[in-house]
C-alpha cells in the first residue's frame, strides 16, 4: 500500500536522479514493494517479534554507505521487526552476491533471511534497504554507535 502512495512518485523521481535514500526496517520493505530493492520481507521464520541488538557482518564497504566501515567486520545495530525475513530467488541472490550487492549479513540470523541477508544495495549503490536499524545506534546510550559511521559515510558521499 505505501508503494502506491502519492509520495512513491517523487522518491522514484529522486532516486533516478542519483540520490541516495537510506530505506530502514519498513521503509525496506517499501522499497522492495517499490522495485527499487529487488526481493520482499516476509514474516519472521520463528513468527515472533524480534527486538534486540545484534550483530552484522559487514560484507561490501565499498558503497557510500559502508565507506567509513574501512577496517571493521562487524557492528551490532538493534533490530525490532516481526516481518524481516528478507526473500528472493536464487538466481536474485547469486546476482546480488556475484555484485556484491549484500551489505550486511546477520551473525546468527534472527529471522530466516535468505543467507543471513540483513541488508542490499540497488544496482547504482544509491539505496540500501536494511531491516537493522543504525539510527538506534548512534551515540552510545541507546544501542551503541556503531550506526555513527554508515551516515557520517553518506555524509562524506552526498
Amino acid at each position: 500500500m505505501a508503494a502506491a502512495s502519492p509520495i512513491a512518485d517523487a522518491i522514484r523521481a529522486y532516486v533516478a536522479k542519483g540520490g541516495y535514500l537510506l530505506a530502514v526496517c519498513n521503509g525496506f520493505q517499501v522499497a522492495t514493494e517499490m522495485g527499487l530493492l529487488p526481493g520482499a520481507l516476509l514474516r519472521n521464520a520463528s513468527l515472533n517479534f524480534v527486538c534486540r541488538p545484534q550483530p552484522l557482518a559487514i560484507t561490501s564497504n565499498s558503497s557510500a554507505f559502508t565507506a567509513g566501515y574501512k577496517s571493521q567486520r562487524e557492528v551490532s545495530f538493534p533490530i525490532a521487526h516481526h516481518d524481516g525475513n528478507y526473500y528472493a530467488d536464487a538466481l536474485t541472490l547469486d546476482r546480488l552476491e556475484g555484485e556484491g550487492r549484500v551489505a550486511f549479513r546477520y551473525l546468527g540470523n534472527p529471522n530466516g533471511s535468505a543467507r543471513d541477508i540483513a541488508g542490499v544495495l540497488s544496482e547504482n549503490g544509491r539505496v540500501l534497504g536494511m531491516m537493522p536499524h543504525p539510527e538506534r545506534a548512534m551515540g552510545g546510550q541507546e544501542g551503541g554507535n556503531d550506526g555513527r559511521k554508515l551516515f557520517e559515510s553518506l555524509m562524506v558521499a552526498a
